[in-house]
């Protein structure tokens, strides 16, 4: 054992220091400390025990299950059965079958003893009970078999039993000796608890000061004293024994992926230094004396060999500096305080400091006996020379948080705010999300804290830079088991926060200088906001608050603030007018609220309205697939009309190419309108000639509104073409559009037709002849569309069968079409096109009209097929067969003109079917008969 220098004063309360942990890992497993052992009541003639059995008399075990049965009421049998625990507990150390009993019935004594130590008065102390309760406790403690579930439960009852005995100056007729004994037996069963821990020694220490640290901050002179002497005692009694080797992460830089058993830490150090720093300030003199009684056997604790840091920093106090600071000076006791803090601030490190500045800040709530100046001390101090990790902030503003309500003290105020601004400084993004975190709705008290957060320009412009991402962020994925940690979460608490903020004058300016950035991340939020979960929506709703909004109602009223706030009330004004705030509400129509934002905010003079646009297109082209997609590019598409897109082309190009890959049809759609919109312009629509490949292979899977977009894009487009690449495109386009002209959309119909017609006027030489084969299999379409329900698409109809005739030279089709003699348009189409497989495709096209859903087409089917009947009667029996069959379908139509027609239809055909003559003179027949029908044509085409 080293030896004290002789030139050091020795003080009454000084311990004898502890062994080395070098020293301890030489001589093998750690020994129990000798404790010496509490003793029972003296036998005595007055003492009203002496009536009671002796536990030698009658069998100890026996006495404590019938006790635990049946709880003893008078003092004697207390007392009697707290003794024949300690004997049943003596004999379970040396017999194994009695330790077997014992143990079955532990949970039950320890039960009966607490609620024994519960009985006891609080407000006197005139038995030995406590004693004995304890000198118990520690005999089982020592037997192993003290239950470890109910360990903290039974020490908190002899805590509270025990220091909340009233202040014996104050109770005259307090037994001065049953109270230094009651204290002693405490102090000896805190020893026997830590000294038989074995191995888990430090765990058990932790333990134990846990339950004591509460009783120094009671705000009762006699309870704190009490307390502190405790932790005293049990400092001092620890370095004296021999404890296992401790980690020294408490005391040096954190090493990378250190870790460290759980028997060698001691996570309450931090803790237990910052309430002793702030007892040795008590206006209690008792306390103080103890405090820094503790103070000493702490820092003998933290210094010992082995574990003090080697001085690589002149600051780092040496233990004989360190010891002459925590002597008694002729100082005033709250410097004597700050030097503590100053010497065990150096000798600590993370994640001590932290505890010690947490512990500071919850003694600001209750100053009573302590100091409000000293905790604000070292509140400044701690943050200001900050050296911990960047996730320990949660925890340092949650405890602000949750402090604040409870703080009166202005130097505690002024020392939280500027704690705030330094902590901001340093962790920006950690100080944002933790706050946000706390208070998502953001309460009365987290405005407070963002104003302290946001006091000083540097300050400002970090806070608001970190709420930008935070803003934008929707992502679904989360690693937080918390939905307060959610992406989107944070994203509507940000979004509430931004009222509160505006108002200050500092972040007024600075939110003027990002306003594109802040009113985009804002009006994104609408693309997640109608469709959160129904957790989300909880978090934002607090209990026996009236008057709240909705988080979807919250960012848009924080879209309305922030453009009052710049100066644009006008257009918030207008968007109202025109219904857009309203229509952001809805899942339905947010899309059409987000058109009118944009077509509003593109009357804005260009220095404010092209760093929108710019920004908007740096967001789409760096953050692809984004759930704030859809949103983004609805705003883009209508401020497309309006800005000078010189710079920009290229990159909105790219992002056209990207998102018509989406899987999103509406995203598809949304491009298309945008390359609609900028093939419609001179300066750029040549440029968009790059995207007809694409809109041509989206009109074979896309649904009627993309077709709808894209057939006027392919006819604009279609222009810009010159030569063979001109004459190419048309035909490849032609042989793709009567796929479309049967579409639901009669929007879709007319265009395709239109287009239709004009890809007639473009082909040259070589394609010609191809393009007559694709006219000719788009004739039955035209003709029936003729009768289109839709007089747009009847009309059209007829102008590109018109133009279909004119370019197949065929007169008498002309004629027909011109003079509008359009039942005998089949008869001429099909004296045209004799061949075979010309009926059969014909066949093809109009049987699929029988489904279509207009009355007026499938009665136009059902003629026609009607005449492909009767001209192919002479032809192969099978098909004649099932052209009778799909008649005798279409009888089942709802509608009775069509039913009625099919039926009348397959009637004639059947009475009109000629018999088939036999013979050569048959074969004759039907030569003569061919020969006469050729012979009719020709002359009608005179």
């Amino acid at each position: 054992m080293e030896q004290r220098s002789p030139s050091l004063p020795r003080e009454a309360w000084l311990e004898k220091p502890r062994a080395s942990r070098t020293s301890m890992a030489q001589h093998g497993p750690r020994k129990v400390c000798g404790v010496q052992p509490l003793q029972g009541p003296v036998d005595s003639a007055e003492d009203p025990s002496a009536s009671v059995v002796s536990p030698q008399e009658e069998d100890p075990l026996s006495c404590i299950r019938a006790c635990c049965t049946r709880r003893p009421q008078a003092q004697a049998q207390k007392l009697s059965f707290l003794a024949c625990v300690r004997t049943a507990c003596t004999a379970a150390l040396k017999d194994r079958e009695a330790h077997k009993h014992l143990s079955a019935c532990a949970s039950e004594v320890a039960q009966c003893i607490e609620e024994l130590l519960q009985e006891e008065p609080a407000d006197r102390l005139d038995t030995e009970l406590r004693q004995q309760a304890m000198s118990a406790i520690a005999t089982m403690s020592s037997a192993w078999l003290l239950p470890e579930k109910q360990k903290n439960s039974l020490l908190c009852a002899c805590l509270s039993s025990v220091l909340h005995l009233p202040g014996y100056e104050a109770d005259t007729d307090l037994d001065m000796a049953t109270y230094t004994e009651t204290m002693e037996a405490l102090h000896r069963l805190l020893q026997v608890l830590v000294g038989s821990a074995g191995t888990s020694v430090l765990m058990e220490l932790q333990n134990i000061l846990e339950l004591l640290l509460p009783f120094t901050t009671c705000q009762l002179a006699a309870v704190e004293e009490r307390a502190v002497a405790c932790i005293a005692r049990l400092l001092a009694f620890c370095n004296t024994c021999p404890l296992p080797e401790l980690c020294f992460c408490f005391t040096r830089a954190a090493v990378f992926q250190h870790n460290c058993q759980e028997n060698q830490r001691l996570p309450v150090l931090g803790k237990l230094a910052g309430h002793l720093i702030l007892c040795c300030s008590s206006t209690d003199e008792r306390t103080r004396d103890e405090a820094m009684k503790a103070i000493h056997q702490l820092f003998t604790f933290i210094t010992a060999p082995g574990l003090l840091p080697k001085q690589k920093e002149p600051k780092m106090p040496q233990p004989w500096d360190s010891q002459q600071t925590l002597l008694p000076q002729e100082v005033s006791h709250e410097d004597r305080a700050r030097n503590v803090f100053e010497v065990l601030r150096k000798c600590l490190l993370y994640p001590e400091t932290v505890n010690i500045l947490l512990t500071a800040i919850e003694s600001m709530t209750a100053p009573g006996l302590h100091s409000t100046q000293l905790a604000a001390h070292m509140v400044d101090v701690l943050t200001a020379k900050a050296r911990f990790p960047p996730r320990e902030v949660r925890k340092i503003v949650n405890v602000i948080y949750s402090s604040l309500p409870s703080i009166r003290a202005q130097p505690a105020l002024k020392s939280l705010g500027r704690a705030l601004l330094v902590l901001v400084s340093k962790f920006p993004r950690e100080m944002v999300t933790s706050l946000l975190v706390c208070s998502p709705t953001c309460t009365r008290v987290a405005v407070i804290m963002w104003r302290e957060m946001l006091s000083e320009p540097p300050a400002v412009e970090k806070v608001l830079q970190q709420l930008l991402p935070v803003l934008r962020n929707h992502s679904l994925h989360h690693t937080s088991p918390f939905i307060k940690d959610w992406p989107r979460v944070l994203a509507l608490a940000a979004a509430k926060v931004l009222p509160e903020i505006l108002q200050l004058p500092l972040v007024l300016k600075e939110a003027e200088a990002i306003f594109p950035q802040l009113f985009l991340a804002l009006l994104l939020q609408v693309s997640f906001t109608v469709n959160l979960t129904q957790q989300e929506v909880e978090i934002f709703f607090e209990a026996h608050q009236q008057h709240q909004l909705t988080p979807i109602r919250a960012v848009v009223q924080s879209l309305k603030v922030l453009l009052c706030s710049v100066g644009l009330q006008r257009q918030m004004e207008a968007i109202q007018e025109q219904g857009g705030w309203d229509a952001l509400l809805s899942t339905v129509t947010h899309l059409q609220g987000v058109q009118v934002v944009a077509r509003v905010m593109r009357e804005l003079p260009g220095a404010l309205r092209d760093p929108i646009f710019h920004h908007l297109v740096e967001l789409l082209s760096t953050s692809f697939f984004y759930s704030w997609e859809t949103v983004a590019m609805v705003f883009l598409i209508e401020m497309l009309d309006c800005v000078d897109l010189n710079k920009e082309l290229h990159r909105i190009m790219i992002l056209f190419t990207t998102y018509l890959q989406s899987q999103s049809v509406g995203m598809q759609q949304l491009v298309l309108r945008g390359i609609l919109k900028l093939s419609q312009r001179q300066d750029t629509a040549r440029p968009m000639i790059i995207f007809l490949p694409c809109v041509m292979e989206l009109l074979q899977d896309a649904d009627s509104d993309i077709r709808a977009v894209a057939l006027p894009i392919l006819s604009n487009l279609l222009q810009l073409l010159e030569g063979v690449k001109l004459s190419l495109m048309a035909l490849a386009l032609a042989g793709k559009l009567p796929a479309l002209i049967n579409d639901e959309s009669s929007t879709v119909r007319q265009l395709s037709i239109d287009l239709f017609l004009e890809t007639l006027n473009y082909v040259e030489d070589q394609e010609k002849r191809k393009m007559q084969e694709e006219v000719c299999r788009s004739l039955v379409l035209l003709y029936l569309h003729l009768h289109d329900e839709e007089e747009s698409v009847a009309k059209a109809s007829q102008k590109a069968l018109l133009g279909a005739a004119r370019f197949l030279r065929w007169r008498r089709l002309e004629h027909l079409v011109q003079t509008a003699q359009f039942w005998q348009i089949g008869e001429c189409m099909l004296d045209k096109r004799r061949r075979r497989s010309a009926a059969q495709e014909y066949l093809g096209q109009s049987l699929l009209y029988l489904q279509s859903p207009q009355e007026s087409l499938r009665r136009e089917a059902v003629r026609f097929i009607g005449l492909l009947g009767q001209h192919m009667r002479d032809q192969e029996q099978a098909e004649t067969e099932y052209i009778y069959q799909r008649l005798q379908e279409a009888q089942q139509d709802p509608s009775p003109f069509v039913s009625s027609l099919a039926l009348q239809t397959l009637k004639i055909l059947k009475e009109t079917r000629p018999r088939p003559p036999q013979g050569d003179f048959g074969q004759l027949f039907s030569r003569l008969r061919s020969a006469w029908r050729r012979w009719r044509s020709s002359r009608a085409h005179r």
